[in-house]
């Protein structure tokens, strides 16, 4: 009686190639499952609720819930929203950095309007450092919980807190409550490059000089 080839028993994989599945789906569910808790901690990094969260992002308190739980899985559809919010690139929420290693890989972001965003910070830090060359946009006065340091080096700064003005130039810092309505950008036509560093309420930057430039623009 011949074989049919179709009742041949089909050839299993190799020990090593099925290994090494079983690696890689490990590490699948491993980079998966350590994303919850990762956006639960920004989140509270931050001072914010999941109801306020929810405001900010047009999601639902269930699904952010069920996000920072793992019993969402995460899309990019849901990530990318986060990131832009919690001002992180898309990779810090989905894999931490290498340990042992404290170099940080700087990865520009492109912003709106030309502008360009480099964290100098990796998370889990509650400070969170960036360098951003801000291009001209009009200004639009926004209110958050959190407090705000800025060094100019290079151009000029313009910075509005309700209704005062500052206009800081390359040496110059400013710290103030984000909860106070305000914007920051260029005063022309030209860019501004900045040092910027964001932390919750409480966390803010002691600029430990005699300089004189230090602006406190605070109510």
């Amino acid at each position: 009686m011949h074989e049919h080839p179709g009742d041949a028993t089909p050839p299993t994989d190799p020990p090593a190639a099925a290994g090494g599945a079983r690696a890689a789906d490990a590490e699948v569910k491993r980079v998966i499952d350590g994303i919850g808790p990762r956006l639960r901690g920004l989140r509270r990094d931050r001072g914010l609720t999941l109801e306020a969260l929810a405001a900010a992002t047009g999601m639902s308190v269930s699904t952010l819930s069920r996000l920072e739980s793992g019993k969402r899985r995460p899309t990019l559809d849901l990530l990318i929203p986060l990131a832009r919010l919690y001002r992180v690139a898309l990779d810090q929420l989905v894999a931490a950095p290498a340990s042992g290693d404290p170099r940080v890989h700087l990865e520009p972001v492109r912003k709106g309007h030309g502008s360009i965003l480099v964290p100098l910070t990796r998370y889990p830090g509650r400070v969170q450092v960036f360098k951003q060359v801000l291009a001209p946009r009009e200004p639009k006065l926004v209110s958050h919980e959190g407090h705000e340091w800025l060094y100019v080096l290079a151009g000029e700064l313009r910075l509005v807190l309700g209704e005062r003005e500052f206009v800081l130039r390359p040496g110059e810092a400013a710290d103030f409550d984000t909860g106070e309505p305000h914007w920051f950008g260029p005063p022309g036509t030209g860019t501004v490059e900045i040092l910027h560093l964001f932390g919750p309420r409480g966390d803010q930057a002691v600029v430990r000089t005699g300089h004189s430039g230090a602006v406190k623009a605070r109510g």
